[in-house]
């Protein structure tokens, strides 16, 4: 199956617009775990169209869904929704049923990196010369507003500036100009639909829906679980200790603190930090792509 649209499947048109999009994938059966995986293994075997178009139907209110976490970021929601259909469609396309998951757990890969691609080709601040800073920054930002600064409505507090900076090793001057470029596009997505007053995402209510992403995202979280402890042994015990109090606590630690336990510098802590990172991510991926659980083109 091509990566390209299927003539066969929904389009976001001019007439009726995103609203009318949402009304009509609603129409999709989702699949029972044996269907799908009939389904797959027909498709996989013989190369049957008509299951594949099945399997990427039966996933199209995911893909929206997903789609709709992005909303934050001032882009086109029909625009995110059919970069991820072409994600689902690839997905589709290198599923591999005898894995014993799901396929909408795979799927979740492969339409959050084609989302995620369409937005830092799209979006102002990320185009060509953009820095590894702003990228950390751009992903990262809502998430840790939320859990520093739940309540916090334009300029962030200096501390809350401070701890962010820290936590992602950028400059705090980063950090105000991406809070102010996101913030002053919160709304565009937000826009309501209809004569009721409901918001774009009111439309996704589904809770067929609902419980399957919850599904496949709590499949996705066992399996990186896994692979968080097949991989962790590629580090000594100073590593492990520094990147389990930065990264993988709820309660991170600062560069301060680290530098006076282990009795060196902040920037000698902060080294140690990315570096273990980076060969447990590398270690990761690697265990992840021999398990078919990664897009691979």
């Amino acid at each position: 199956m091509s990566s390209t649209r299927n003539n066969n499947l929904p389009i976001i048109g001019s007439e009726g617009g995103l609203s009318a999009y949402l009304e009509q994938i609603k129409k999709f059966p989702m699949l029972d775990a044996e269907e799908e995986y009939m389904l797959a293994k027909n498709w996989k075997n013989t190369g049957n169209i008509k299951s594949a178009e099945k399997l990427v139907t039966s996933h199209l209110r995911l893909v929206a869904k997903i789609a709709m976490g992005y909303k934050g970021y001032g882009l086109p929601v029909n625009e995110m929704i059919s970069e991820g259909n072409v994600g689902l469609m690839q997905a589709v396309k290198k599923f591999e049923p005898e894995k014993g998951f799901r396929l909408a757990t795979y799927a979740m890969w492969w339409i959050k990196a084609s989302i995620q691609e369409y937005v830092l080709r799209s979006w102002s601040l990320v185009k060509i010369g953009t820095t590894s800073a702003q990228k950390k920054l751009f992903f990262n930002l809502k998430k840790l507003k939320n859990q520093i600064a739940p309540e916090s409505e334009g300029d962030l507090r200096t501390e809350h500036v401070d701890k962010i900076a820290d936590k992602l090793d950028v400059s705090k001057e980063e950090v105000v100009s991406m809070n102010r470029r996101l913030s002053g596009k919160e709304f565009s997505l937000n826009a309501q639909v209809g004569e009721d007053g409901d918001e774009w995402q009111d439309w996704l209510v589904d809770k067929e829906l609902d419980h399957d992403l919850k599904y496949s995202q709590k499949e996705e979280m066992e399996q990186r679980k896994d692979l968080l402890k097949d991989s962790i042994s590629v580090l000594n015990e100073r590593e492990r200790e520094i990147l389990y109090s930065r990264r993988l606590n709820d309660n991170p630690a600062t560069l301060e603190d680290l530098s006076k336990k282990y009795k060196i510098s902040r920037e000698r802590v902060r080294q140690i930090e990315n570096k273990a990172f980076e060969r447990l991510q590398k270690h990761m991926l690697l265990l992840a792509k021999s398990k078919n659980l990664l897009p691979v083109n």
